[in-house]
């Protein structure tokens, strides 16, 4: 095993790309086109898929779009090239200048040199026409290749900005990430709306169990972050959840992503309460900052006038509990104080015939427990929150709901 100094020198020193004899043409992203500073006639690479062409007199209009951004990049080329390949959806490399544009609609373009299709695409034949703005429940039937649409391109980089928010908030926050199972033999909601996992040998073998207890796909991790608890002041995991529900309602999926926290020595709900409130906004913050053009796209032609609205709602059980609920999306945030008392767990688990199993979850509570508390928040529930998104099933790649597993 390498020390970490070792570490550090062979990284410095090893490389497996060979020194350029002559300096490369820069490769850039469609965003870094875009924003570039200097439009002095350097010579790049762009990579991506044709949105659309037009030809005016000799010249052709093609604009470039690589999923980095919203906005396409206008190359500009001659005649010379073969228009018939250069269609709708067909994916090229061109190389060329980059300049600065005549267009009061955009600042740079790109004065094509050469450009190679990498692959075809038959407009016609393609279902998602391009111009006609589809609706997404038209476009949600077809899973492999809505992503190419406006719309859920927009959708899609909210929710990668939106995830890099939330772990930049827990980090610079002091948390420590806990990546907690997909499979576990714990129920930790009790509505018995469970996925159980079992090996293909079962079938033949129908006595065998793979895990020698019952196993199942997780629907929380919040027991996980309890035992983590114990040793971290502060702890998350954001990672996918399932429920066997039966439903097909807008506000319901199979496989969606939860954000979940436990934070020890809270005694106080008004403590999670701000910790939720705080992720809510640094997120949001975030956000807007880096995706202004693709939420503007969301309430501009899936919401228009969309307002988040959100109110609290507090219960008072066995322990402290708060509900952060959204008009039109339902619950957003779910957290609580934990039940820290050993003698009156031990004899809810005893009455409920759960004693044997739950043993490990009274071990926390008789060795160096604390006071603790946590939350949870869905992802997706968050994203149509902020977007202003209807339906679930338009905010995740890939929904899984009853009836439904495409792809």
């Amino acid at each position: 095993m390498l020390g970490a100094g070792c570490l550090r020198r062979a990284l410095r020193f090893c490389s497996s790309a060979p020194f350029p004899r002559h300096k490369p043409k820069a490769k850039l992203s469609v965003r870094d086109a875009l924003g570039a500073q200097s439009t002095s006639g350097e010579r790049v690479q762009v990579q991506g898929w044709i949105r659309s062409v037009r030809s005016q007199k000799e010249v052709l209009f093609l604009h470039v779009n690589d999923g980095s951004s919203l906005e396409s990049l206008q190359v500009v080329a001659d005649s010379s090239f073969d228009s018939r390949e250069l269609g709708f959806g067909s994916s090229v490399e061109v190389q060329g200048q980059l300049v600065k544009s005549p267009s009061k609609r955009q600042n740079v373009e790109l004065k094509a040199e050469k450009i190679e299709v990498i692959g075809k695409c038959d407009a016609k034949a393609f279902p998602i026409k391009y111009k006609e703005r589809p609706t997404l429940e038209y476009i949600r039937q077809y899973p492999h290749l809505r992503c190419r649409t406006n719309v859920l391109g927009s959708i899609l980089r909210v929710r990668s900005e939106a995830t890099a928010a939330i772990h930049s908030f827990f980090r610079d926050n002091g948390f420590v990430n806990i990546h907690t199972p997909v499979i576990t033999s714990n129920d930790c909601e009790g509505a018995g709306e469970l996925f159980q996992v079992e090996s293909s040998s079962k079938i033949k073998e129908p006595e065998e169990n793979f895990f020698n207890v019952p196993a199942f796909l997780t629907v929380s991790g919040q027991l996980h972050l309890e035992v983590m608890s114990g040793a971290f002041t502060q702890v998350f995991t954001f990672g996918p959840t399932f429920r066997a529900e039966n439903s097909q309602s807008r506000r319901h999926l199979a496989e969606f992503y939860m954000v979940e926290a436990e934070i020890s020595f809270v005694e106080s709900l008004q403590d999670l309460i701000q910790v939720m409130e705080e992720l809510f906004k640094a997120t949001t913050i975030m956000v807007l900052s880096n995706c202004p053009e693709d939420v503007e796209l969301c309430h501009k032609f899936i919401a228009p006038g969309q307002k988040i609205r959100t109110y609290a709602k507090k219960q008072l059980f066995n322990v402290a509990a708060v509900d952060l609920l959204v008009p039109g999306v339902g619950e957003l945030f779910g957290g609580s104080l934990r039940e820290e008392r050993y003698h009156f767990l031990e004899d809810r688990l005893a009455r409920s015939g759960l004693r044997e199993v739950y043993q490990w979850y009274l071990d926390l509570r008789r060795f160096g427990s604390v006071p603790h508390g946590g939350f949870g928040m869905g992802f997706e529930r968050y994203l149509q929150c902020i977007l202003g998104v209807d339906n679930i099933k338009d905010v995740i790649p890939f929904p899984r709901f009853t009836h439904s597993c495409l792809l």
